[in-house]
């Protein structure tokens, strides 16, 4: 495990997270948090110390099981526990981390990250380094753990994250158990805290829950009642849905775009017009539970792995709902790209621009040469393989060339290198009926 040169100042490489067991305590009229994490990792390295990611709360107490002489000190970024003497690599330790304070988003060069105050509720949005401004973490995309998380806050609040849940009162306060065992990057946790209506929606197999303002429900059933079939062509043509259930919460509030958790999506209020108005982003966001938070990247300079596909899983839908095709999806996309900057590199973006649209549509339009050279046979054979043999797991662009040249052959592995290591737009290839 290395630190992601995109994001320098995170991560420590020294040791990799198995689990985190988070309990929390939050009062939402005084946006005040009191948590104990409680972290188990194992080291990668030797090292005398390790540090964690947390921005803009307080540490109080911090206890290294089976190390009275442990120590810690905290900056405005980094957590450091200095263990009493030297830990070995492939050692399992035990740090808890009590901590406490009022929590707001950080800044960075993509904007403000991570927990944010609603007009009445919380939102978390940590893509890529928000998640240390509500717990302590080693925050990298390739370090993958579990979760338990304890959250108790006010009872008139309706709480939401990834994973199985449970919910008890007691002394005027409610607390939520999840249980997330799927491994999951720190970024993909999330809390969302709101006055939510939650409706039930069978996916096929998979339970889904719509969580929502009352004032909206109405908008919410009209544009989600696509869901079920979107479900239905992804699982055709990606493989079986990851998770236990697919959770949608839709805030209160407008959000300049929508995000994805694990095993969820966040929609604002600006997303639902009772028209189907953001259908094309339903679909992009449930499709990142395969592309993205089930086969996830270990650097961010691979993102078009997680956008590429989920910006070509619209163009599937588009076609499976009766709309544009793909492939004439992907002539229009081809031709507004050819008017834009050659500049970007597929596989290397730069941190700048890695969220930048061309990197989706790039991504998408890599995707869809490659159905046209190796057939849609084989290109499906390779959706389906790719999140089977590396569900769970962290992946680089390689992974995905050496699949290619595995399920179809050298050309095709070529093809796609020409998409994302030149700066030239190819030409797409003819037409397969």
């Amino acid at each position: 495990m290395t630190v992601d040169p995109y994001t320098p100042h995170s991560g420590d490489r020294r040791y990799g997270v198995l689990h985190y067991d988070l309990a929390i305590d939050y009062r939402v009229t005084t946006n005040r948090i009191a948590g104990t994490a409680t972290i188990r990792l194992q080291m990668q390295e030797s090292a005398k110390h390790v540090s964690f990611d947390l921005v803009g709360l307080k540490v109080t107490k911090v206890r290294v099981v089976g190390d009275r002489a442990a120590s810690f000190r905290q900056d405005d970024r980094r957590l450091k526990v200095v263990f009493g003497g030297e830990r070995e690599s492939g050692q399992e330790l035990t740090v808890a981390v009590e901590y406490s304070g009022s929590p707001s988003p950080r800044r960075t060069r993509w904007g403000l990250l991570g927990w944010e105050e609603l007009e009445d509720g919380v939102l978390v949005a940590s893509q890529p380094t928000g998640a240390p401004t509500w717990f302590p973490c080693n925050d990298l995309p390739s370090d993958k753990a579990t979760y338990r998380l304890e959250f108790t806050a006010d009872p008139e609040y309706t709480v939401v994250s990834g994973g199985a849940a449970t919910r008890s009162t007691q002394r005027g306060r409610t607390r939520w158990i999840f249980e997330q065992p799927v491994p999951t990057a720190t970024y993909l946790m999330t809390v969302q805290i709101g006055q939510y209506d939650d409706d039930r929606v069978a996916l096929g197999t998979t339970p889904g829950r719509l969580f929502h303002p009352r004032a909206l429900a109405g908008r919410v059933r009209s544009d989600f009642a696509p869901l079920p079939h979107m479900m239905e062509t992804f699982v055709g043509a990606f493989g079986t849905y990851p998770y236990e259930s697919y959770k949608v919460v839709i805030t209160p509030d407008d959000l300049e775009i929508p995000l994805e958790a694990q095993g969820m999506a966040i929609f604002g209020a600006n997303h639902v017009d009772g028209a189907g108005g953001s259908e094309r982003l339903i679909a992009h966001e449930l499709a990142h539970q395969w592309f993205g938070n089930s086969v996830g990247v270990a650097r961010w300079r691979d993102i078009w792995l997680n956008e590429g596909f989920a910006c070509y899983a619209e163009w599937l839908w588009s076609e499976a709902s009766g709309a544009s095709t793909a492939h004439e999806n992907a002539l229009a996309h081809h031709a507004a790209l050819r008017g834009l900057p050659h500049d970007l590199l597929l596989s290397d973006p730069g941190p700048n621009d890695m969220f930048d649209d061309r990197v989706y549509k790039r991504g998408a339009l890599t995707l869809h040469a490659l159905r046209l050279t190796i057939g849609d046979e084989r290109f499906f054979a390779l959706t389906r393989e790719w999140t089977a043999r590396f569900a769970r797991l962290a992946v680089t662009s390689d992974d995905f060339l050496g699949l290619v040249g595995e399920v179809a052959d050298d050309r095709a592995r070529t093809l796609v290198r020409t998409w994302i290591d030149e700066l030239p737009l190819p030409a797409l290839p003819a037409s397969r009926s």
